[in-house]
């Protein structure tokens, strides 16, 4: 089949990265905005479901106002095909955000303009370093009192040890906030405090600084300072540098405030123009390049009970390569089983339709029933192994019980599917029938307990235990690993997919663990294996 190029190098598949609190919800439903695909952006913290962010499908996420799920949203802007995945912003739900930048070829980190960088922001760039993800800037709230946008970008470049490109500059801030000067296209925007689903004008093409336009159009002091500025940036700054920033050593940065739908249409341009269309994909035996005829693709996500009235679980795949077409039979790769995709879906949050067609860089769901799983491959021609989707070990462990005993069974079912999804692990000890449940942050066992409640009817209690960590375990040796586990069966566990896991009461009990066993691999990560 012919593989026209030009579908995949329109595709724009980024994720957005953040602290909690930066704007990334409102960001996000801006940028729907803009590409059309939605028609008035709603505030997490409205009232009414006609207002609810639509990236905040869940029960648990309207009701308390924060992001704890990815979710995928496909629009159209500018002449290309975004495909733009939203991260839960709460460290407690960091894994979920490592799996999700495994499927980007690019991210837009939001910073607060009072805040700067913040830890979790950290975090999540030092993550898409290690994938030499490329990222562009949005320096947010700019229309509230805001740090100097040169300390603002001294410290992305010291902390973050990135070369940093303004290219926009803000012209004042807080209630002085008029605008910004866009100086990669020389084009002056200004703030106009419209209507919620109101987008600002583009703003006037002008000759240059110098252009008069300026001096008719903004005070005297706020074109002084605008001039003055900018000359001193572009003396500071490197020149913006596609190949820098597509190797990720070197972002864009953009000043805006999304709330106001302010410096949103140039922050998606750039992506537009800048960001890379679908990279090569690391796999085994070789990396799968996105031009490649045959359709391959890697499970990074499951989410269940995206429409509780159907018990379904849909399976997010990032498409490697290939023109993709409903129906078309895959061979999936672990099982060696053939799968017939006949309702394959797009995304709007949780609105979908049926995937018709679907390219390189594409994000496609497929509804199945617990026989998908992250790290999972799907492909039309030879074995491949796609690398690099982790799982962790959890730092906190717990018992779970259903409140009332006959339930104890729909509480294993319940726990097998959010294990496959990526919410928890969890793990079933080999003696005793407690099921454990571990999570990175404690707000998981909350959110847990309300799924499970909602989305199963099944009330639990969750109750402290003596373990400290859990690990998995492997042996070259078969015997070695045969008398591990019978030497420590007490501690012995399964996780969802049955693989063998180490619960340690203390640092102790693994140390000495680590020291009897030597044959024996004690795993912080266990990658998905396709």
């Amino acid at each position: 089949m012919d593989q026209p190029i030009d579908a995949v190098t329109k595709r724009r598949t980024f994720a957005i990265i953040s602290h909690p609190d930066a704007g990334k919800t409102t960001l996000t439903e801006k940028l729907l905005l803009f590409g059309g695909a939605i028609q008035a952006a709603g505030a997490v913290k409205a009232r009414g479901d006609a207002r609810r962010a639509r990236s905040d499908w869940m029960k648990v996420e309207q009701e308390r106002g924060i992001s704890v799920a990815s979710s995928v949203m496909t629009f159209d802007f500018a002449d290309c095909v975004f495909n733009l995945l939203d991260t839960p912003g709460h460290e407690d739900f960091s894994e979920d955000t490592y799996r999700t930048l495994t499927a980007v070829d690019s991210a837009v980190m939001v910073i607060d303009a009072a805040k700067g960088i913040e830890e979790r922001t950290r975090k999540l760039f030092e993550v898409c370093r290690l994938r030499d993800v490329p990222i562009v800037t949005f320096i947010n709230k700019m229309d509230r009192e805001a740090r100097d946008p040169f300390d603002l970008i001294d410290e992305i470049e010291q902390t973050l040890a990135l070369d940093v490109a303004p290219a926009s500059w803000p012209i004042g801030m807080g209630r002085d906030f008029l605008g910004c000067y866009d100086l990669l296209h020389d084009r002056l925007a200004l703030l106009h405090r419209k209507g919620r689903g109101e987008l600002p004008d583009e703003g006037e093409i002008c000759e240059g600084l110098s252009d008069a336009k300026l001096d008719a159009l903004l005070p005297g002091h706020a074109v002084a300072a605008l001039r003055e500025q900018v000359e001193m940036a572009r003396g500071l700054c490197p020149e913006f540098d596609l190949e820098s920033y597509r190797a990720g050593h070197l972002t864009p940065v953009f000043f805006g405030s999304a709330i106001n739908n302010f410096g949103v249409r140039e922050l998606l341009q750039g992506v537009a123009e800048y960001a890379p269309s679908p990279r090569p994909q690391p796999a085994e035996p070789a990396p799968v390049d996105p031009l490649d005829d045959k359709v391959s693709g890697f499970v990074f996500k499951i989410q269940a009970n995206m429409d509780p009235k159907h018990r379904d679980r849909i399976a997010f795949m990032r498409l490697a390569s290939g023109h993709f077409q409903r129906g078309m039979k895959v061979r999936h790769v672990r099982t060696g089983k053939t799968l017939s995709l006949h309702n394959p879906v797009m995304f709007l949050a949780q609105d979908r339709e049926l995937a018709e067609e679907a390219w390189a860089g594409d994000i496609i769901g497929i509804p199945n029933h617990g026989n998908l799983r992250i790290g999972d491959a799907l492909t039309e021609g030879g074995d491949v192994r796609f690398t690099g989707i982790p799982s962790f070990a959890p730092e906190l462990l717990q018992k779970v019980r259903a409140i009332d005993p006959l339930k104890a069974k729909h509480l294993g079912r319940a726990l097998q599917q959010l294990a496959e999804e990526g919410a928890a692990a969890v793990f079933k000890p080999r003696i005793g029938a407690d099921w454990i449940v571990g999570v990175v942050g404690p707000l998981q066992f909350e959110v847990m307990a309300d799924r499970i409640r909602t989305e199963y009817d099944v009330p639990v209690v969750f109750e402290p235990t003596q373990l400290y960590t859990a690990r998995w375990v492997a042996a070259d040796d078969p015997l070695a690993m045969k008398r591990f586990i019978d030497a420590t069966s007490a501690a012995m566990a399964d996780d969802h997919d049955g693989c063998p896991v180490f619960l340690a009461r203390n640092a102790w009990h693994l140390n000495k663990a680590e020291e009897e066993f030597p044959a024996v691999r004690f795993l912080k990560t266990k990658e998905s294996a396709a």
